[in-house]
């Protein structure tokens, strides 16, 4: 991607949306959606599989990861490069994943989900090739400026391959927590799919998250051939909040809450007031997952400092709506602009938070508090819809910026693979510079559409060139498209009738346990049997109750406890006489067992679970477990 290092600005300045009236145009949100998936598609690298619906593309970067000893064969060209950048590669995978939490029964509606969840495996079957160890992560193969001074398709790539690693020597925290909070988001949109491979992606997420929080350091002071083309301008708290925030949701255990509690006002979680999002500067988005915990009840004794992570969402949404203190910049059409190099991405990202934060004000039966009054959750998505309209059409050059869709979209993007004939019409070897003389230079269309991308758009006054040379504005990026699908899943799909923060339940206090960040091998030996004189100590009470419809229900919390000096592995509880749900155990046939998040009790710890029902205490019994 030909990117320039920008300035960012943490205050209330400019950026995003706009709002035009619900029921402008008749766009095919559907259409866009589909089109918008198949764009991960022709930024593959590595093997395709037989299935690629994108059949210009082939296989292509074969050997990444060789050099150093590891298979980083895989996972996703950002733009119209064939680098593969680690920070906006996981940032897009979170967003993605973010789109299937939130709209994932739209998405299944039409026809999408599968489509969906497959681009986010293709990102995360790579993550876990980029993490081999704990305290490693790769993240990056390539280097943009040889790269960059090639116009090759991926297929022929004669650059420097080289791949680039954090370790605790040479720390990444925002890059070890953007991945920790992908792959954490992901386990979520496999959790019942694919268990046992969303069980792998939360061990990955913990590791990673261990490794961004005790090694702290900027990423690109490691891996500082990043530094011309993803520069961590924000530094590394917002992303250390961010994966906290997502490994709450992925996992409910309260270490991730209370982390955000503890650290909301020193990491800037509760003081910038942002009008940006993106892969560089996540704060409106963990403002905004934390206001959602506590619109859900669950801040417990946080409450005061999850209030002032809200204020700050609020902050980003009433600026992006033209409501606020200071409001973001728009263009004569009505486009969130915030800067010319691929503003587009601003755009998107802006306009999920507003589209989800709407649903969550709407779920709660709430408004939006901004400084010139009450607004009503339906002008949030109102200003969305408008910013997807704008972006599929409705606009003063009447231009959509998706390409393929409509009739007037880009025809010479800035991207490698698309400008240059397929390899499977013309496998002759396209060379270094010669590309840049017979491809670049060609004032035509695209030989292959890259369908479903969106380009960088237009600038400050509506005005957009259509040349493959004005990489600001025509290049495409995975992570414009990202936030998109859940956007237009929900324009396409509707609300669904569901609260979008699920039910909302009393909380008990928690038991704070750090998870065991790797999960030990299990001991070859045979399960104790449990003796009268049993090192597991187990205390149930009734933390709550309440009336609903007629029926007296009760929560009750059970703190399992390790009394021994040993680690206690494959405990295995029995439970009867329970009438309702039970969330900290993972049911295993008729026994429970320790939760996915958790592989082992050190000495002296305890974990705690809990479970609703309208009836006296279960009975919870040890059937085994072992010593080591």
């Amino acid at each position: 991607m030909e990117k320039l290092t920008r300035p960012i600005s943490l205050t209330p300045p400019l950026l995003l949306l706009l709002c035009i009236p619900l029921a402008l145009a008749g766009h095919d949100y559907g259409q866009a959606l589909t089109k918008s998936i198949l764009f991960f598609e022709a930024q593959r690298s590595g093997y395709l599989p037989h299935n690629q619906r994108v059949t210009w593309r082939s296989n292509s970067g074969l050997n990444d990861g060789k050099a150093s000893g590891v298979d980083l064969v895989g996972g996703y060209y950002d733009a119209g490069d064939n680098v593969k950048f680690g920070l906006p590669m996981a940032f897009t995978v979170t967003m993605m994943s973010w789109s299937i939490i939130e709209y994932g029964k739209q998405m299944a509606s039409s026809g999408e989900l599968s489509n969906a969840m497959e681009a986010i495996k293709w990102g995360t079957d790579y993550f876990i090739k980029a993490h081999p160890e704990p305290n490693v992560l790769y993240g990056e193969v390539g280097d943009g400026n040889t790269d960059h001074y090639c116009w090759q398709r991926p297929e022929d790539m004669t650059t420097d391959r080289r791949a680039y690693k954090i370790d605790p020597s040479n720390p990444g925290s925002d890059l070890a927590g953007e991945t920790a909070a992908a792959m954490a988001a992901a386990s979520m949109v496999f959790r019942h799919s694919n268990p046992a491979y969303s069980s792998e992606l939360l061990r990955h997420a913990y590791q990673l998250f261990d490794f961004a929080d005790k090694y702290r350091g900027k990423y690109d002071s490691s891996i500082t051939v990043a530094q011309k083309y993803y520069r961590s301008v924000s530094g590394y708290n917002d992303e250390l909040l961010w994966a906290a925030a997502w490994l709450y949701q992925a996992s409910g255990n309260h270490y991730y809450l209370d982390y955000l509690g503890r650290n909301g006002d020193s990491m800037g979680g509760t003081g910038w007031g942002m009008t940006e999002f993106g892969w560089d500067v996540k704060y409106a988005g963990v403002q905004t997952l934390v206001a959602k915990f506590l619109m859900q009840g669950k801040a417990g004794q946080h409450a005061s400092v999850f209030e002032k992570y809200q204020q700050k969402a609020e902050y980003f949404m009433c600026s992006c709506i033209g409501k606020g203190g200071r409001n973001v910049q728009k263009t004569p059409g009505g486009l969130i602009f915030r800067q010319r190099w691929n503003n587009m991405q601003f755009v998107t990202s802006a306009s999920f938070l507003a589209t989800i934060y709407s649903d969550y004000l709407a779920s709660s039966g709430k408004n939006l508090k901004c400084s010139s009054g009450n607004v009503v959750p339906a002008e949030l998505l109102s200003f969305a819809k408008s910013q997807v309209d704008y972006i599929l059409g409705d606009n003063p050059r009447a231009t959509s910026y998706m390409v393929g869709y409509g009739n007037n979209y880009p025809r010479q993007v800035h991207h490698r693979a698309s400008s240059i004939v397929s390899f499977k019409v013309n496998p002759s070897f396209v060379s270094c510079r010669g590309g840049y003389a017979t491809w670049f230079s060609r004032k035509a269309s695209d030989p292959n559409l890259l369908m479903g991308a969106i380009v960088g758009g237009p600038d400050a006054y509506d005005n957009f060139a259509d040349e493959r040379d004005n990489y600001e504005q025509t290049e495409p990026a995975t992570y414009n498209n990202a936030p998109l699908l859940g956007i237009l899943a929900r324009l396409h799909g509707g609300h669904g009738g569901y609260n979008q923060l699920l039910p909302v339940v009393p909380t008990p206090t928690p038991v704070i346990t750090k998870p065991t960040p790797t999960p030990a091998p299990n001991p070859i030996t045979n399960p104790a049997p449990v003796s009268s004189s049993s090192p597991v100590d187990i205390v149930q009470k009734m933390t709550s109750s309440w009336t609903a419809k007629g029926n007296k229900y009760y929560r009750y919390s059970t703190i399992v406890t390790n009394k021994s000096g040993k680690t206690l592995k494959d405990l295995k509880l029995t439970i009867s006489k329970l009438y309702g749900p039970i969330w900290g155990l993972n049911k295993l046939d008729n026994v429970y067992g320790f939760p996915s998040w958790l592989s082992a009790l050190s000495a002296g710890k305890s974990l705690e679970f809990v479970y609703i029902h309208s009836a006296d205490p279960a009975d919870v019994s040890v059937s085994s477990y072992n010593l080591a």
